[in-house]
This record gives C-alpha cells, structure tokens and sequence, in this order.
C-alpha cells in the first residue's frame, strides 16, 4: 500500500458532541481495514457545544488529520469548500458528521473515479425519510434538471468525490451563496453517478433545517440559472401582448356593437400593457444585471481538460 495519501475526506460539523465520539470511532475502525491512504480534515462551522474541543483533545488518532475551526457558522457548503482548501490527498470527498453516510462509501467512489472518472457522485438510494423531504427533494431535482443542469440525478445528490485537477479548478474560483456540488457537475469533467444509502440519523438533531434548504434552492438559482430573469421578461411579453389583444378588441367591440362599458375596460387595457412594459423593462435591465454579476465572479469561460501533443507523422 502507497504512503501516498489517496483521498482527503473533509467532514464539516456543527454542534455535534453527542455523536462526536461515535464519529471518530467510526474513522478508527474504518483506518484499521483501509485499502487506501486518506486524510481527514475536520471543519468546525461555528460550533458552540465543545465539539471542537473534543477533537483537539484526541492527540494520538492514528490517521493523519487536521481541524479547520472556521469564525462563524457559515454553512456546510461554504465549510466543505474551506477543507478542500486544505486537502493534500489525490482525491478529495466530503462526508456529513452524523454517519448518515458510511464511510464504505469513499471506497465506492474511489474506486469508480480510479476508472478514469475525474468526478463521482452519490446518488442517495431511495429511504425512509419523511413525505416534507422527499416532497421538497424531488422539487429541487425537478427544477434543478429542467433550469440548471440536465444531468442532475432525480434522486439527489449526496456527496461527490473529485480528482486533484478537479479540485484545482474548485479551489481556483471559490464562491459565495453557491452549490460546490452543482458547480463541479457544471464543469463539464468526466463523471460517474453512484447510488449510495444515506441512512437515518440515530444521534443528535440534524441540522439541515427548511431555512437553509430554502437558501439552498434560491443560490442554486441565482448562482447557475437565469431561469427566474427570464421568467419577468416572458411573462411581461405575456401581459403586453394579452394588453395589445385586449385593446383591439374594446375598440372593435365599441365601432361594431357598441356596448362596451365604459371605465373598466379601458382600466384593464392600460394595466395589462402598462405591467407588461414594467415587466419587460425590469427584464432587460435584469439582463444587464446577470452578466455583470456572471462577470464579476470570475468564472473560466472555459476549462481545458487535457492537451495531447500529437505526433508527426513522416
């Protein structure tokens, strides 16, 4: 076996004493039948339960490790970009603390990206979670799918694990208010989709709570879809068009029959085209609005996978 560190998994934790020592008890018996080098970088998203402090006490874990204590909580997504920062492994994964997923499932991916994947995404395998869940899991894929990116799994994502050149790009435009996960499968590398279990919590509370999957839904808008601008400029064609209609008809309703009411007809054909300029104007400013903001986060226009020096023939 390579001393080389394959695979750095980064675990990012809030407030997770309770289950602290189950985790880590977990990486040791994990590390004791190990098929491969790996790392594990502990990320402390602003916890204020001693979680931290735990970790700091272990000073003889057999694995090599590191603890990221970031200054506030700042969410998972922002806390796992923090520990890829830091990952010296020639793979790099995330796991969540609470052992929803095993860590048999860094040996899965790892041994699907060693197939040539530069990328490999767990798939959660369908579970008992509750009807507001999965409701909300399946919306989210839905519109992820139709406005963001096609490949995104129906299922959901869980976790991902992505080679060094992946990792370089990621650590290279890192952002705020934004998906890591719909990021890289925006990059266009190769990739693989892996099903995985994501089990039940048995200790302490979850964290993920409505709040923060609504942020999440509304930055994976904002951050990879212009769906919602184009949306006000759509429907402001819709209304300006159905307020043009409109007004034809009361006026050839008033030369021909006569027996329009005066008021509110009129009333409605100012509103449905007045609205429909306001919103067609809104959505050509919001136009300008998304490519200055598409500008500002410095993204590569493109990303050169690989280059091949071709030899000469005669």
């Amino acid at each position: 076996m390579s001393n080389e560190t394959a695979v750095s998994i980064v675990i990012p934790f809030l407030n997770e004493k309770d289950g602290i020592d189950v985790l880590l008890k977990n990486i040791d018996d994990y590390y004791q039948q190990r098929k491969f080098e790996f790392e594990i970088i502990f990320v402390d998203d602003g916890s204020t339960d001693g979680t931290a402090e735990i970790i700091k006490s272990k000073t003889s874990l057999p694995y090599p490790s590191t603890l990221i204590s970031l200054s506030k909580n700042f969410g998972a997504h922002a806390a796992v970009r923090a520990g890829f920062t830091h990952a010296k492994g020639i793979y790099a994964t995330c796991l969540p603390a609470d052992l929803q997923i095993s860590f048999d499932t860094v040996e899965r991916l790892y041994d699907s990206a060693l197939q040539g994947n530069d990328s490999v995404y767990g798939v959660r395998e369908v579970n008992d979670i509750g009807i507001v869940e999965k409701t909300f899991s399946r919306f989210y894929a839905t519109m992820m799918q139709r406005y963001v990116n096609k490949d995104f799994p129906f299922k959901g994502l869980e976790t991902v694990l992505i080679s060094r050149k992946v990792l370089k790009v990621l650590n290279a435009n890192v952002e705020s208010n934004s998906s890591f996960i719909l990021q890289i499968l925006s990059m266009g590398f190769k990739h693989q989709f892996v099903n995985i279990e994501k089990k039940n919590r048995n200790i302490g509370r979850s964290k993920w709570t409505v709040s923060k999957k609504i942020k999440l839904f509304i930055d994976s808008f904002v951050a990879f879809s212009y769906a919602p601008i184009r949306f006000v400029t759509i429907l402001g064609i819709l209304l300006f068009v159905l307020g043009l209609v409109w007004s034809g008809y009361i006026v050839v309703r008033k030369i021909l029959f006569n027996d329009i009411v005066a008021g509110w007809s009129a009333l409605m054909s100012i509103l449905l085209t007045g609205f429909g300029i306001t919103n067609i104007s809104l959505g050509i400013i919001a136009e300008y609005l998304w490519r200055t903001l598409d500008s500002s986060r410095r993204r590569p226009v493109f990303i050169i996978d690989e280059i091949t020096e071709l030899e000469k023939n005669g």
